[in-house]
């Protein structure tokens, strides 16, 4: 090892460690003008995905429920997880169902993916479930834990690995409902709007999607792919069904049904609008302020843990100093 020629700090060349931390920082400049220069609409690939979704329902595949197994059974590898599913009887259509909605809630359009979740439930446990028993038991990782924690860390690994697809969607639900729960009152508004205008309720929806698809994308979405279905489906009823399925939101369900009985009794709908978009803000409101609210309750333990402590030590750390020299020089 060569002598640092530079100057050094505590033994460390300061002229390399500035030049590898100058390199570094030369590269985080370049990924930023990159990532600057390469953003791409997030609205391409749903715009894309809502043309497919009208070319399938101008074939006719959602009034088709043959046609849309036939359909689903194109993808190979959901066959063969199908198949070594049902072998195992695991197979159960209200299960099904419920993880196809999930995964529609999740933003997932393709339901072949519930196959696969089925069998992560299933293959995650054992799995994960065996690698924990022949580390824990057999190959005693852990030599000087007693039976109870070796006996909780199977456990626990067996639960997390079985909950783990449940908790990955329920995630991805979670965070979509959000973004879409905080654009709802602008999509009601500019609804109002489109129907005091005298659009139609399939070219509102459309109207809607298109303005606010860059700021709420995911409303955006549910909103383009339900103007696409008024256009297409026999029953305009079964597009607002459709609606409330897609999005796990009680006020979404709300707006559906105020819709559907708009569209059945022939009531204002723009009067009947901006009710609901009242009400949601001031729920959004109200969410505020709770949140508001619980601040001081939260910033409790941060302020007897981290904050006190430095300002006791700031406040009486010069006066433990002086006592002690004081005693010091008496001695």
């Amino acid at each position: 090892m060569q002598p640092a020629t530079g100057p050094t700090l505590l033994g460390i060349d300061v002229v390399f460690v500035a030049t590898i931390l100058s390199g570094i920082a030369t590269m985080a400049v370049l990924l930023a003008i990159y990532a600057a220069t390469t953003v791409r609409d997030p609205m391409a690939r749903r715009v894309k995905a809502l043309n497919e979704r009208r070319e399938q329902l101008k074939a006719g595949i959602v009034a088709s429920t043959n046609r849309r197994k036939k359909l689903t059974n194109k993808n190979a590898a959901a066959d063969r997880v199908r198949s070594v599913l049902g072998s195992l009887k695991m197979l159960q259509d209200d299960q099904i169902q419920k993880t196809q909605q999930r995964l529609l809630q999740a933003g997932i359009r393709t339901k072949d993916l519930a196959f696969f979740v089925i069998l992560a439930r299933f293959m995650a446990p054992l799995v994960l479930g065996t690698i924990a028993v022949l580390s824990v038991y057999v190959f005693e990782a852990f030599p000087e834990w007693g039976p109870i924690k070796k006996y909780a860390l199977v456990a626990g690994t067996l639960v997390l690995s079985y909950k783990a697809p449940d908790l990955w969607l329920g995630n991805k639900v979670k965070k979509r409902s959000d973004a879409i729960r905080k654009g709802l009152p602008d999509a009601l508004d500019l609804l109002v709007i489109c129907a005091e205008a005298g659009l139609t309720v399939d070219a509102a929806f459309a109207r809607v999607a298109k303005e606010l698809g860059k700021a709420y994308p995911e409303l955006g979405d549910e909103f383009g792919l339900t103007s696409i279905e008024l256009g297409f489906l026999n029953e305009r009823r079964q597009a607002f069904e459709n609606l409330a399925t897609r999005v796990d939101l009680e006020a979404v369900r709300g707006v559906v049904t105020t819709m559907i009985q708009t569209e059945k009794y022939g009531t204002p709908l723009a009067s009947a609008l901006r009710v609901l978009s009242a009400e949601f803000r001031n729920e959004r409101m109200m969410r505020a302020e709770e949140k508001a609210a619980r601040l001081p309750a939260i910033m409790t333990v941060p302020l007897i843990l981290f904050i006190l402590p430095t300002l006791f030590v700031c406040i009486l750390g010069p006066a433990a100093c002086s006592i002690r020299d004081n005693f010091l020089n008496r001695g």
